[in-house]
């Protein structure tokens, strides 16, 4: 079952009614804000864990 045309009209329409058209483009540059935090922490973890391997694997 996949989201066609319609539903995404419907949903678009329901944002629209709900925070008003003045409001989705900080409601974006919140979310996308989000997103950018996110990907910064999950790749600051990766890389401690890429060190402590190497600490690992000197011993």
């Amino acid at each position: 079952m996949s989201i066609g045309a319609p539903e995404i009209i419907l949903i678009i329409a329901v944002i629209l009614l709900l925070f008003g058209a003045k409001k989705i483009p900080e409601l974006m540059r919140g979310l996308g804000s989000g997103i950018k935090e996110f990907k910064q922490a999950a790749g600051t973890e990766s890389e401690e864990e890429k060190k402590a391997n190497e600490l690992n694997n000197k011993n």
